[in-house]
């Protein structure tokens, strides 16, 4: 798609509707939708653009900044919309710059998204010869593939030049490193920002604030502003309203990617996008991403919405759905989940770090069929006290996928403990790459990823948060 393409598909249209109202208009009539973020957590929209914009700095622009570095196992959505139609993103980041009062918008991507980072060099652009960001500067940061990338506040510090590294400051604040008092020990289990979603006036602070927000959340901007609140509610639930952009793949006929309103049943997605169950097969459970519980098939016809998903003790996320079915083993899973996390794990935290690679070493081990009784009740101790004082919620998400396979799949972890089960290796969980021919292409370098970060044949022992002095990093990074 060219930029006369999406004018002629109504694109520039949300942006003179915007220029026709205030700021606090335009957050008036986000808020009026019901907008909720698409990054996962599913936060409301205009309540993000109010607080930044209500924790403004005299003489100190506020920024907007595009968080395009999806990374979420299952998820291929984001990558799917700045290929289809960057410009609608960029119109969206353009709508908040004026709600918000910035003058800067940043697109920030992994390095290795070379396809998108083609659409946007060429979309940043034709937008900057149209005339649409006149007051608006517009850049894109290339940055690391790690998964931390993704985190508020992790993408924040890479902007600013440093580390992918979650901090304890409110995500909503650039050019700082910390807020929050805490000891100089870099793993002080006491470091906490895990519940930290937004500014606060307590927070006193000469930094400017910044306002960061999903791919797919400012691809929906546009038309709001151009249709109206109404319009975009009349699909959807009370809730969750508006469509919602869903990825398949694993345990099923075929990949893809498509968009459905809100409050469509999984088990509908999964039959739309995927062809339904493998042949001969019936599906045992879905997983959302790395993040949430999983969904057992016993509760596939659930809405897919924030609330129905939440009800039934799983999570919507990013909506990129794993599939698994009756061949598949939910113990190698749990134990490719457990090695995933802890090796994007940074180390900041020594519970998230230490606990984790325990759980991924002794969950492979289960998978294997070479644990004992013993060894699951290392397991459950661990699962308890991985999170204690993390800074982001890499570390919970531990509890939430592993305890979920425990709690859903007992027979499967003792026909393992009793060697029932022929032994196997963890499931490999990774970043999609790209969908061809209606097959997900997963990272396989993240079979070889080290717990440092590095790809050397063997592993430092170092963490990534203790090894910032390492040349190598920049190179890696």
């Amino acid at each position: 798609m060219t930029l006369a393409d999406s004018v002629a598909a109504g694109g520039g249209e949300g942006l003179r509707a915007a220029a026709s109202l205030s700021p606090d208009g335009v957050i008036a009539v986000v808020e009026d939708s019901g907008l909720r973020g698409r990054g996962g957590a599913g936060f409301p929209t205009a309540r993000k653009w109010q607080t930044v914009r209500a924790n403004e700095v005299p003489d100190a622009p506020a920024s907007v900044v595009v968080n395009a570095a999806e990374g979420e196992p299952g998820s291929f959505k984001d990558r799917a919309i700045l290929r289809a139609d960057p410009y609608r993103v960029l119109e969206g980041a353009l709508i908040a710059a004026r709600a918000v009062g910035a003058d800067s918008v940043t697109v920030a991507t992994k390095h290795t998204f070379t396809a998108e980072i083609q659409r946007l060099r060429q979309a940043i652009g034709d937008v900057r010869e149209a005339g649409w960001a006149d007051d608006v500067t517009i850049d894109l940061v290339e940055g690391p593939s790690e998964y931390l990338f993704g985190e508020e506040t992790a993408l924040l510090e890479v902007i600013d030049g440093r580390y992918p590294l979650p901090r304890i400051a409110p995500p909503y604040r650039r050019g700082i490193v910390e807020v929050a008092e805490h000891p100089d020990h870099p793993h002080h289990e006491s470091d906490s920002a895990a519940g930290v979603t937004l500014a606060s006036a307590t927070h006193e602070t000469d930094a400017p604030p910044t306002l960061a927000g999903n791919v797919e959340t400012f691809a929906n901007i546009p038309a709001i502003l151009a249709q109206g609140a109404r319009w975009f509610r009349e699909v959807g639930t009370d809730l969750s309203p508006g469509t919602i952009v869903c990825t398949v793949t694993g345990a099923t006929r075929r990949h893809g990617v498509g968009e459905f309103p809100l409050g469509t049943p999984v088990r509908a997605v999964i039959e739309a996008l995927g062809g339904g169950p493998r042949e001969g097969r019936e599906i045992v459970a879905v997983m959302s991403g790395v993040a949430n519980p999983l969904l057992p098939a016993t509760l596939l016809d659930t809405p897919a919405s924030y609330e129905a998903l939440s009800a039934a003790g799983s999570g919507l996320g990013a909506a990129g759905f794993i599939v698994y079915d009756d061949a598949d083993d939910l113990v190698a899973v749990a134990a490719g989940v457990s090695r995933f996390l802890a090796v994007e794990s940074c180390g900041q935290c020594a519970r998230c770090k230490q606990d984790g690679l325990a759980l991924a070493e002794l969950l492979a081990s289960v998978a294997a069929s070479q644990a004992s009784e013993r060894d699951l009740a290392t397991i459950n101790t661990r699962l308890a006290t991985v999170a204690d004082g993390a800074r982001c919620n890499l570390a919970s998400q531990q509890q939430a996928v592993i305890g979920s396979i425990m709690s859903l799949f007992p027979d499967s972890l003792r026909a393992h403990l009793h060697h029932d089960s022929p032994g196997v290796a963890p499931e490999p969980i990774a970043m999609i790459v790209d969908i061809v021919d209606g097959h997900a292409e997963l990272d396989v370098t993240q079979t070889t990823k080290q717990p440092d970060w590095t790809h050397d044949a063997v592993d430092s022992g170092q963490w990534p948060a203790d090894r910032l002095d390492d040349p190598r990093r920049h190179e890696q990074l």
